[in-house]
């Protein structure tokens, strides 16, 4: 019976590799599909946060595409789909909770193979099943850094171009084609998009929306408002510039202050399990009990419970923002 489940889980994953990789998109299908999106006109269709961007992946395998558009109406296929713009990334819904059933079914069959206990097993399968999202949200916040710490140098570029009697659409090129990735593609775009007859405001709010970075709302702020209320654009520009260089500088100084406070946690948090393996290296047997007892398994539930809290609690000390 063992055997039959182990065959059948191995199969189903298989299954689903294959299948992922047989589906994928070519790509020039993928530069067309996101040419389309760039010419599309701004809809808004709820309140969030994104700000009218044009929050549309289109789906490219079939069965995906089908998943998807059962998963898009709902809470879950909306952050999902919010996440995948924010981390500027090719897959579609259906195709991220394919790779989150395909990670969580193999990681529950190796810790099975390792150990056949039902709540490691489970531990496994739902450390797998968020793996994709965490990927997602490591490759959004890279992105968020480039951006921020780009973003500056374009504001300057910006100012420059104006006092030289450049329009705005001039200077939005000048910094697509002087800016390093992935700032030069998102103002690439925002340039593109007025090229086919969209306002300079619409475009502006759709890239704020794609980015979720505290400084690029700023500038756009910034930008709309001496629009609404006139003034002198450049010097706005460089006081933006400014201030956005000082928060940057402020949040390095912090980050080196609570170095400390991160190291201790990731030393508090792998200690036990380093130390428990140390000891079962010197000494093989000597834990045995604690993993084959009910009790010495209540104790180490217990116990990765109290050093995941820990955890989380250090990190929200540690982590100030600016």
């Amino acid at each position: 019976m063992t055997v039959l489940f182990l065959t059948f889980g191995l199969a189903l994953a298989l299954s689903f590799i294959i299948l992922m990789l047989a589906t994928r998109a070519a790509a020039p299908s993928k530069s067309m599909q996101e040419r389309l999106i760039t010419i599309r006109q701004p809809t808004r269709k709820d309140g969030s946060d994104t700000a009218g961007a044009e929050l549309e992946k289109v789906e490219q395998r079939p069965f995906a595409e089908h998943l998807g558009k059962l998963l898009q109406p709902s809470l879950l296929g909306k952050k999902l789909l919010v996440l995948l713009v924010h981390a500027n990334s090719t897959m579609s819904i259906g195709s991220i909770v394919m790779a989150s059933a395909g990670s969580a079914l193999g990681c529950a069959l190796a810790m099975f193979l390792v150990a056949h206990q039902l709540a490691l097993v489970m531990a496994a399968m739902a450390a797998g099943l968020f793996a994709p999202y965490g990927w997602l949200t490591l490759k959004r916040g890279r992105r968020l850094n480039k951006f921020n710490a780009a973003l500056p140098e374009a504001i300057d570029l910006m100012a420059r171009a104006l006092r030289a009697g450049h329009s705005m659409n001039s200077a939005i090129e000048l910094i697509a084609e002087q800016s390093p990735q992935p700032l030069a593609g998102e103002f690439f775009q925002v340039f593109q998009q007025q090229k086919f007859g969209l306002r300079v405001r619409e475009a502006l709010l759709q890239m704020a929306g794609r980015v979720p970075s505290k400084d690029l709302k700023f500038l756009v702020t910034a930008i709309l408002v001496q629009k609404e209320t006139g003034g002198d654009l450049t010097e706005i520009l460089d006081r933006t510039a400014h201030v956005i260089r000082e928060r940057i500088r402020i949040e390095g100084e912090v980050r080196v202050h609570t170095a400390q406070g991160r190291l201790t946690g990731w030393i508090l948090g792998l200690l036990p399990v380093i130390m428990l393996a140390l000891i079962n290296l010197v000494s093989p047997g000597y834990s045995k009990l604690l993993f084959h007892d009910p009790t010495g398994q209540k104790l180490l539930y217990a116990g990765a419970t109290l050093i995941a809290i820990g955890g989380l609690i250090i990190r929200k000390v540690v982590d100030v923002q600016v």
